[in-house]
């Protein structure tokens, strides 16, 4: 027997594997939407982890400034200790002392001590008697008329006043002549 070529099997039909091989199917570029959706996922990313290390560094700023914070109270503590001591210490030699006068002593070089200590941590009484009236280190609670005395100047001190560097902390209570 022999075998006829069928015309139909013979036809090449599209999509064998021979026509794939041939035809080849360009690569799709994405569309401009595709691109436009890309672009916002990665600033979206961009702008979360931007997110994430402000936040990291604003914890990191307030601790610090916590930090400073402690350091700074637990040395003005540290530097005040000493005249606690020496006021313990006057307080029990005042209970066996016969002499009033070395007492007085002790607690004067005690307040001395404690000047010192503040004037170490830039801490100054307000100049006030005899002084023109400044109302940003001076507080005015009397006033007084007296010719003899120039105008507006301190003539009494009712409660010192101090500064911490350019820092007033509190101003003297002071009385004033008009």
């Amino acid at each position: 027997m022999s075998k006829k070529k069928d015309p139909v099997a013979e036809e090449e039909l599209p999509g064998t594997e021979e026509n794939m091989q041939e035809e080849e199917i360009p690569a799709e570029e994405p569309s401009g939407e595709a691109k436009l959706l890309e672009e916002i996922a990665a600033a979206k990313d961009q702008y979360l982890r931007l997110a994430a290390e402000y936040d990291n560094f604003r914890k990191r700023t307030q601790k610090e400034k916590e930090a400073i914070y402690a350091d700074a109270a637990a040395k003005t503590v540290e530097a005040i200790l000493p005249v606690i001591d020496n006021l313990d210490r006057a307080v029990e030699a005042a209970k066996a002392a016969e002499d009033l006068e070395s007492f007085k002593q002790g607690v004067e070089m005690t307040l001395r001590q404690f000047i010192e200590i503040l004037e170490k941590l830039d801490v100054h009484e307000v100049p006030a008697e005899g002084q023109p009236f400044d109302p940003n280190v001076h507080h005015a609670v009397m006033h007084i008329e007296d010719e003899s005395i120039d105008e507006s100047t301190v003539v009494e001190v009712f409660q010192k006043g101090y500064t911490l560097g350019d820092r007033t902390i509190r101003p003297a209570m002071v009385k004033v002549a008009n």
